[in-house]
């Protein structure tokens, strides 16, 4: 049986070809000719015409071709419903409708133009569509990756690398926020998140819930008290202050409160782990 469509075939003209040669005529010859011809040719040749608006075998509603060659031949095979979609969202620009849609829509499209024969196009297309078909058929399930070391390496390296790019998107008022946390480390770190989000002209709601991702996973009152920490022990370390005055400096509301928060931290209060600095002194002079 002979079968006529428009030149410069893609997606849906070599598709159906595939279909038709596969499934319904497997002695199918196929002609292409110019939109203006197909009609006139189909008479010529006794060809049945498709994918032109004037033919029966042709897009209907938001369905393509290939749809309709599955409809009216009452075709079953799940592989092929399973292709169907694929093969409208590449045709229709669709790409939202499957997955493999944009990658048949660069194929289909790339072989077009590297190919100016249209039989030879032809030809290069029912491979494609054979190992389509055969993927639809036998190998949905199957990745490429197959061992389970090499899928943990992937997973590994997928999460580093979506680390490393959140990493290097920090919001300018995160940098910003940044910065004067370090400005005041030397203070007593007395600082209002309301405040500094209005000098940073972004909303007070919006810091506090964005803060925890470009802040160690912390919230900003976890952060600057960690911060209050770190400089508690620096002074514990390097000074011979008292404890209400390392409270004080480190800007806790009373030693009380210091204390419970730096064993919070530490796992021990200030006075022991000054205690066990000293030991330490003494025992290393010994």
């Amino acid at each position: 049986m002979n079968w006529i469509t428009r030149e410069r075939p893609k997606v849906d003209r070599i598709a159906c070809p595939w279909l038709i040669r596969r499934f319904i005529d497997n002695e199918a010859i196929f002609y292409f000719v110019p939109y203006q011809q197909v009609l006139e040719k189909a008479q010529e040749l006794q060809a049945i015409p498709f994918d032109i608006p004037e033919a029966e075998l042709t897009h209907y509603n938001d369905r393509c071709t290939f749809d309709f060659f599955l409809e009216k031949y009452k075709l079953t095979d799940e592989a092929l419903h399973t292709m169907a979609p694929i093969l409208r969202g590449a045709d229709t620009d669709d790409h939202s409708l499957t997955k493999q849609s944009a990658g048949l829509w660069a194929i289909s499209v790339g072989l077009s133009v590297n190919i100016k024969d249209d039989y030879e196009l032809l030809e290069k297309g029912m491979v494609l569509y054979d190992a389509l078909y055969t993927w639809a058929k036998q190998l949905q399930g199957v990745k490429h990756l197959q061992q389970p070391t090499e899928n943990l390496f992937l997973q590994v390296f997928n999460r580093y690398m979506r680390q490393q790019k959140e990493r290097k998107k920090v919001p300018a008022w995160a940098q910003g926020l940044k910065e004067i946390i370090q400005d005041q480390v030397d203070t007593n770190l007395s600082l209002s998140l309301s405040e500094i989000a209005k000098g940073l002209e972004v909303h007070p709601a919006y810091v506090s819930r964005e803060f925890a991702k470009y802040f160690d996973n912390m919230s900003y009152g976890e952060y600057i008290r960690k911060l209050r920490i770190e400089k508690a022990l620096h002074l514990l370390q390097t000074t011979d202050h008292s404890l209400s005055e390392i409270a004080y400096l480190t800007g806790f509301s009373d030693q009380s409160h210091f204390t419970r928060i730096f064993k919070k931290f530490i796992g021990q209060s200030p006075s022991e782990y000054k205690k066990s600095l000293a030991k330490g002194k003494k025992d290393s002079k010994g």
